[in-house]
């Protein structure tokens, strides 16, 4: 079944005849087309028209098609869009070239229509499908946010968490992915709590054992949902073991020290943080120097990790990120 939009193509070359030429082909097969005719026009058109597509020429004059698509990869608003590079050239260094840019296919000029054809249609519909994650992920953060907005005393509170626990993520010299899945697991550390009744979640005294046991609950809830999406494998982890203590006293597995997940000793330093410097009903906001002091005690009694706590409260005594040391950590902690 066809889609009502099969969506939109950016077609460049500094050749206007090539430009009519491909663009009378994709209009043929029924995608809505844009045109540019240099590298600088291209870029602006890629952001004023947000196409799904680029069919982009090597040669041009002024930013060449491959310096095009180096720029467009390495923005995070547009490295997804698929690039496909249309040159004369066949020397194999031009194609590393185009590779090492980002590119997702070549086509020899002038293209073989079918093969053209075949091309387009298979990276439209894997465009569709990246769209597709996009949406889902930011549904599932959209309930993140959603379920923090029960409680009126944790506002910001993800938001909070995903920048504490990114920069602590950088300092320690996290990889790209990880630092994706720390703010991802900012969003939705506590997800699982849209299981918890409001009678519960919100209660101002003390929990009773029943009670304590249902709100411990929301961490096995939390990873059963994000399991849901394969996107967010990285992500489960920290959702279930964020509780999880140094000497095993945690929940829900009561895993002790190195078994528990790296990004979840991470957001554990982070969340408990940020309780301790945010306003509750109950209790003042405390200065970021007696917050790092009760983190150090909390480490000590064998509740949070010493030395994630010690690498955070030098992160909040100075902004500079510390040398890689992704390697230790995984090993020592």
């Amino acid at each position: 079944m066809p889609y009502a939009n099969p969506g939109k193509i950016l077609v460049v070359d500094d050749e206007l005849q090539n430009v009519e030429v491909l663009g009378r082909l994709m209009t043929r097969l029924g995608y809505e087309v844009v045109t540019a005719s240099d590298g600088e026009s291209a870029l602006q058109s890629v952001v004023l028209h947000r196409p799904d597509l680029v069919l982009l020429d090597v040669n041009m004059p002024g930013i060449d098609g491959i310096e095009v698509c180096r720029r467009l990869k390495a923005d995070p608003k547009t490295r997804l869009i698929p690039v496909v590079l249309i040159t004369t050239l066949s020397a194999s260094e031009d194609r590393v070239r185009g590779i090492e840019a980002g590119a997702d296919d070549f086509l020899a000029k002038p293209p073989i229509i079918a093969e053209l054809e075949a091309r387009v249609r298979s990276l439209m519909r894997l465009k569709r499908y990246t769209d597709e994650l996009d949406s889902a992920e930011a549904v599932i953060l959209s309930l993140g946010l959603t379920i923090e907005a029960r409680d009126p005393n944790t506002e910001g509170h993800c938001q909070r968490l995903a920048s504490y626990a990114t920069a602590l993520g950088a300092r320690l010299g996290l990889a790209e992915d990880e630092l994706v899945a720390l703010n991802r697991g900012g969003f939705l550390h506590d997800i699982g709590k849209i299981g918890v009744p409001d009678a519960i979640l919100l209660k101002p005294g003390p929990l009773t054992a029943a009670e304590d046991a249902l709100m411990r609950q929301h961490t096995v809830i939390g990873d059963r949902l994000c399991s849901e999406l394969r996107l967010l494998d990285d992500v489960r982890p920290i959702v279930r073991h964020h509780h999880e203590r140094p000497d095993g006293t945690g929940y829900p597995d009561q895993l002790k020290g190195n078994d528990v997940p790296l990004l979840a000793r991470i957001l554990s330093v982070v969340d408990v943080y940020d309780a301790l410097t945010s306003e509750r009903s109950y209790k003042p906001a405390l200065a970021s120097d007696e917050a790092i002091r009760h983190l150090r005690e909390n480490a000590g009694r064998g509740w949070l990790f010493g030395e994630i706590v010690e690498e955070f409260a030098q992160l909040r005594l100075s902004d500079a990120v510390s040398a890689p040391r992704i390697q230790r950590w995984r090993t020592s902690i």
